[in-house]
């Protein structure tokens, strides 16, 4: 279980109070250490995997929690820009994105016990909507839109990938659906 991966992974999830309360602190830079610490968090979550593969340490207790750090941490952060901007043009994809990763959850978890957990694991839309979410997230949680006086358009940015990553995640979400339709419309007696 002590695994390096593992402990990357434990890291990540140690990082999501850190990075809310940083976030709000009462300090000009807070949104932007914030979002430093939600990188971290985005860039471990490569690392783990990446870790994992390279010196052949994937475990069960890994395989379940580093896809549970990672929606604890997209969670926090997406409740966190919802509640920053508190537009309606940020919490409809918010909702959107919430909305997916439930779903998914629920719908890996009940292919899982019918045995046929392969015919839903993660896509390569999945694998873009939630780079695409990262980016997002990062941009938005930053705040910026200028550093030192040069435009950078980051929250601009964040809200077009957020949007990006709204539909990846509808599409990929109806992928994983179809793919399990057979197993959900089939009657028990």
């Amino acid at each position: 279980m002590w695994t390096i991966p593992n402990i990357i992974t434990m890291f990540r999830v140690m990082l999501i109070p850190v990075f809310v309360v940083v976030y709000f602190l009462d300090w000009k830079r807070a949104h932007e250490a914030g979002a430093f610490i939600f990188w971290l968090a985005a860039i471990t979550d490569w690392f783990d995997g990446y870790l994992a593969r390279k010196l052949k340490q994937t475990t069960a207790f890994g395989a379940f929690l580093d896809p549970v750090a990672d929606k604890l941490i997209v969670v926090a952060a997406l409740l966190m820009v919802t509640h920053t901007y508190a537009s309606l043009w940020i919490t409809v994809p918010a909702i959107a994105l919430l909305m997916r990763e439930i779903y998914v959850s629920a719908l890996r978890e009940w292919m899982s016990q019918q045995g046929s957990a392969a015919s839903v694991k993660v896509s390569f839309i999945g694998k873009s909507k939630t780079m695409a979410q990262m980016l997002a997230l990062i941009g938005l949680l930053s705040g910026l839109e200028a550093f030192m006086g040069f435009p950078i358009y980051w929250v601009t940015l964040g809200t077009i990938l957020l949007y990006f990553s709204a539909v990846l995640s509808v599409w990929s979400m109806l992928m994983y659906t179809k793919a399990a339709w057979k197993q959900l419309t089939t009657t028990k007696s």
